[in-house]
């Protein structure tokens, strides 16, 4: 069993994001990075196929500038077998067809069985990456993972549905199921797998283009304001301006 989770790097959730004075993009150079989320949990959903099968290969794959291979060698530290590293400037938004084609360029020369991916990043969610790979190399795939079975020849997935509701979908391999957050508990890096990372290979390879096809054209903080409004009359005309404001203004009836 051949498996490829694609990780990305994201802001950490308490890193400040200052603007540049461009509103093209964030000042790098003040976030600390941290590996997404949902990526944590496809990573260790792939790492537990692999114990439970007692065989098998785990392959990090990346897309990112040189700072990328700090989350890299965390997921090798983890238990990973070896990663590749898209080399790549992402400073603003590289839309997701593009970001999918550079995976795809090098998912096909390794012939993986499956390809997991973090649902959405939590910097800019598209939620797109996964089902585009699966869609170009013409593998199945499924979206919103929750539990994961795998079988000779075919993987069940169970999926997170609307209102409560779940699906099992039985697909056949290859596959590319893209991870939700929550189906299992994320190791931490022992320090035995922290020095073996050091001696596990990053392959870097560069992409063949960089042609979005969607520009981004401002970054900026949400305005706010706060009003006061002082209802006065009895309490019945109270009451009611109240109801109306719930109801028309704040729309919580």
């Amino acid at each position: 069993m051949k498996i490829a989770v694609l990780v990305k790097q994201v802001p950490g959730s308490e890193s400040p994001l200052i603007i540049n004075s461009d509103h093209k993009w964030v000042d790098e150079g003040a976030i600390a990075y941290v590996m997404n989320e949902s990526d944590n949990y496809a990573l260790e959903e792939a790492l537990q196929i692999r114990e439970t099968k007692g065989e098998g290969e785990v392959v990090v794959v990346s897309l990112g500038p040189v700072r990328i291979q700090k989350v890299i060698r965390e997921a090798l530290a983890k238990g990973a077998d070896r990663a590749i590293h898209i080399q790549m400037d992402t400073v603003g938004e590289v839309d997701p067809l593009l970001t999918a084609s550079h995976f795809v360029n090098v998912l096909k020369e390794e012939n993986f069985d499956l390809i997991f991916s973090g649902l959405q990043s939590d910097d800019v969610g598209m939620g797109q990456t996964g089902i585009l790979i699966g869609e170009l190399m013409d593998m199945a795939t499924a979206s919103l993972a929750i539990k994961t079975e795998v079988e000779d020849g075919y993987i069940k997935v169970k999926r997170e549905l609307e209102a409560g509701w779940f699906q099992w979908v039985k697909m056949s391999l290859p596959a590319s199921i893209s991870i939700q957050s929550g189906l299992n508990t994320p190791r931490y890096p022992s320090l035995k797998g922290i020095m073996g990372a050091k001696k596990k290979e990053i392959k870097v390879v560069e992409p063949n283009s960089n042609k979005s096809k969607q520009s981004l054209e401002k970054v900026y903080l949400p305005q706010s304001d706060k009003q006061t409004v002082m209802i006065e009359g009895t309490v019945d005309q109270m009451v009611e301006k109240l109801i109306d404001t719930f109801r028309n203004d704040i729309k919580i009836f």
